[in-house]
């Protein structure tokens, strides 16, 4: 099957009634959908397990068994992220996605059988999570490494764009789905219905034949904002043919890309935190059952999901987005911590999502151009390492304050967070040396580079600044994007 689509005489659609890209890809849009199943699997067993361990499985301490579920699931794509470079360069990545979604199929299958035999000890659970955690951290950066190999460059935005939702949707999947399984049909059922996700994302992929990347002949826009965006190396030919270097290599030759990385890693100690606090809250706040856990997981997937599909035409430069993101997401987060009331509440995590889609699109899309394609798998995975360093430190930390702070301080804590992280990107430097070109001595061209940062963007092209989880989201994305 040919991955890159290529030139016919039939005339284009008309403007505005172009299918969408799963649809016109038959491809990417297969791979997809497997990836809705894979994320929205791990989401539910996530969701699922968390309110299992506060409404059931652990007394007095719940917010500390509940963070220490949520470190457990995240650890591997921190700790694997060297490996899981090397295994994307060298496999291919259709078997390597297909073994990944397999593995967590049979691990799911297990626990199922183990839970329903006999009572399942809390042990057990972590386990599973550790088990499923790992092969999603294969998983993710992999497939985001793989958009190019299913699409052709002119479509990496608009596949970008759906590659970060299923994020989204697998948090919507997961919340509607994680805890009222759990109320209905116990750790068993929620179990079963993991297995059915990976097994069929599984088969899904193996019916894809992967291509390889096409090097496209020019890129004079992707090569402009590239310069604009920080004067990186923006991955073209040249860079193209430019042998892997080491993670510390790439980071170092990519000073605009590094911050930016390092300043959503800040931001993440608090959003992702929100995983910890909403069950809390909702047990200790609210009174409430499954069903409120399920209104607020899905309001904060319902509104990422939207944000990914609508960041790429929100207007501004990189800083100036994410920084007026992260400012809405700080007030918005702050709203629980003042008024506990579930349509507010609800109304909150809505607009939180929203923002963290839109800097997961913006980023993600600004990466893809940047980071040459030999660079790419283990820059993928380094940025889901990197952002998600701090997720299993939110969570134990937010789990135990949880146990001895209300639920409604948490949520203050995580707004006045977000402030020094906003400020951080704000004052980002926009404009760097390109990686390994000579100290400039006084070019007129170098000079005259901030004047061009400030120009307006190009009528009628979305900006490509734009989870992921690796991931990167993915796995997770900039701004802790909903794993």
């Amino acid at each position: 099957m040919t991955t890159t689509p290529t030139p016919t005489p039939t005339p284009a659609p008309a403007p505005g009634r172009r299918l969408p890209l799963v649809l016109r890809n038959r491809a990417f849009g297969t791979v997809w959908l497997g990836q809705v199943l894979t994320q929205a699997g791990v989401r539910m067993f996530q969701v699922g397990v968390s309110w299992w361990l506060i409404s059931e499985a652990v007394s007095g301490d719940g917010g500390f068994a509940a963070g220490l579920f949520m470190a457990v699931s995240t650890l591997p794509s921190v700790a694997l992220a060297p490996l899981v470079a090397r295994a994307i360069a060298r496999f291919a990545h259709g078997s390597l996605l297909r073994t990944a979604a397999a593995g967590a199929g049979a691990a799911s299958a297990a626990l199922a059988v183990w839970a329903g035999a006999s009572e399942l000890p809390v042990a057990a659970a972590y386990g599973a999570a550790l088990a499923l955690a790992t092969c999603q951290a294969f998983f993710d950066p992999c497939l985001t490494t793989s958009v190019p190999e299913l699409v052709d460059d002119a479509d990496i935005e608009a596949a970008t764009g759906f590659e970060l939702s299923t994020q989204s949707l697998a948090s919507l999947g997961g919340a509607l789905l994680g805890a009222l399984v759990v109320d209905a049909a116990g750790v068993a059922g929620l179990a079963v219905g993991c297995a059915a996700a990976y097994g069929t994302a599984a088969l899904l992929i193996a019916a894809v034949r992967f291509g390889t990347a096409a090097k496209p002949a020019a890129q004079p826009a992707a090569e402009a904002d590239a310069e604009v965006a920080g004067g990186e190396d923006s991955g073209g030919e040249d860079a193209q043919d430019a042998p892997r270097r080491t993670l510390r290599r790439l980071l170092g030759s990519m000073p605009y890309v590094r911050g930016i990385l390092l300043c959503f890693t800040a931001a993440n100690l608090f959003t992702t935190a929100v995983f910890v606090v909403m069950p809390l809250y909702t047990a200790s706040v609210l009174h409430a059952d499954g069903a409120t856990v399920a209104l607020l997981e899905a309001s904060l997937g319902a509104g990422t999901l939207v944000g990914s599909f609508t960041g790429a035409r929100v207007p501004g430069r990189p800083a100036v987005v994410g920084t007026a993101c992260l400012g809405v997401m700080a007030a918005a987060l702050a709203v629980p911590g003042l008024i506990a009331a579930r349509p507010a509440i609800a109304g909150s995590l809505l607009l939180t999502g929203w923002c963290v889609g839109v800097i997961g699109v913006r980023f993600v899309a600004l990466f893809q151009r940047l980071v040459p394609a030999a660079d790419k798998p283990a820059f993928f995975a380094v940025m889901q390492a990197v952002l998600g360093a701090t997720f299993p430190l939110a969570s134990l930390l937010f789990g135990f304050l949880g146990d001895h702070l209300s639920a409604q301080t948490l949520c203050l804590i995580q707004a006045a967070g977000l402030v020094p992280a906003a400020l951080a990107l704000a004052l980002l430097p926009g404009h760097s040396r390109p990686a390994g070109a000579p100290e400039p001595d006084g070019a007129p061209e170098r000079a005259g580079a901030p004047e061009r940062a400030g120009a307006p963007e190009r009528a009628g092209a979305p900006d490509p600044v734009g989870t992921h989880g690796p991931a990167a989201t993915p796995e997770p994305t900039p701004a802790g994007g909903v794993r």
